[in-house]
């Protein structure tokens, strides 16, 4: 069993970041500009923009927080996002979810200008990435990308299985490992809540990719020997023993799966680490205009 090191690459690919961003310096370039919409105080999405804002400095990028209360009106939101796509001096933005319940997600990600949208969220993106044009993939699968591409993983050829469909990670995931390219080229199974058999499906796989979002749901006696197991999943359980009564686990049980796995990723340090980096790379190919020309 080796381990998938996402601090690892994520310090590799940010030293590489930094280094183009010295380059346009340089040049008498500005340094990419990314900006975030942060609503409310949902403690997740603060720890994950402070992510991405810590980032952002460490690479040189330029970074905007722009924060509004939990009761902002879909309005005023909207108004945000069109300052922003006008904005010549912001190469791309994020709007983070999820978002309160009375502002409507779609509506938002809709007006948002594809040529911004480093997220990767809006269909202009998707469908381009369905049909392998340039595009800003989504950050959590291009990530994972990125991961296997650096640690040289097989997948040509090789039975992949993603476990959740969600369009952020799990059906992006799959049309990406499917394409005619490296990484790619693989046979993806895509199983969700309402897959029969499940374990006979993962017990096939040469490559798991979970993202279901149900702690250690994945066991050992679940898979084959010599699995590539990637962990998506970061979720908080009960730990009354540690000091802070919680620990992080994914949706794999490293415990169990590790022992039989050829490679994997922890969590914490897996996959998330990328995620951040990856919205990087596509904040810097929104600036050199390398998307959309």
């Amino acid at each position: 069993m080796n381990i998938l090191d996402g601090r690892q690459l994520a310090r590799d690919i940010r030293a590489e970041l930094a280094e183009e961003v010295t380059k346009i310096k340089e040049k008498g370039g500005r340094p990419p500009h990314l900006a975030a919409v942060l609503v409310g105080d949902h403690p997740a999405s603060q720890v994950y923009v402070r992510n991405k804002v810590r980032s952002c400095e460490k690479v040189g990028f330029r970074s905007t927080l722009i924060r509004r209360p939990a009761d902002v009106g879909e309005a005023e939101l909207l108004d945000i996002v069109g300052q922003l796509n006008q904005d010549e001096e912001v190469d791309g933005f994020i709007v983070q979810l999820p978002l309160p319940g009375h502002i409507d997600e779609e509506k938002v990600t809709l007006a948002i200008n594809p040529e911004k949208d480093v997220d990767g969220f809006h269909p202009v993106n998707f469908g381009r990435m369905a049909q392998g044009l340039p595009c800003y993939l989504p950050a959590t699968p291009a990530g994972i990308l990125e991961m296997i591409r650096r640690y040289e993983i097989q997948t040509e050829g090789k039975e992949v299985v993603v476990v959740g469909r969600s369009n952020i990670v799990g059906t992006p995931i799959s049309i990406l490992l499917s394409r005619k390219a490296y990484p790619g080229n693989a046979t993806v199974t895509i199983c969700h809540s309402r897959t029969k058999d499940l374990p006979d499906h993962l017990r096939r796989a040469d490559i798991i990719i979970a993202a279901i979002g149900i702690p250690e749901f994945i066991r050992g006696d679940m898979v084959k020997e010599g699995v590539v197991a990637i962990d998506v999943g970061i979720n908080r359980v009960e730990a009354p023993d540690t000091e802070k009564g919680y620990r992080l686990c994914g949706d794999i049980d490293f415990g169990s799966v590790s022992p039989k796995a050829s490679l994997i990723t922890p969590v914490p340090g897996g996959v998330g680490q990328l995620t951040v980096v990856s919205l990087l790379i596509n904040t810097l190919k929104a600036a050199k205009g390398e998307i959309y020309v």
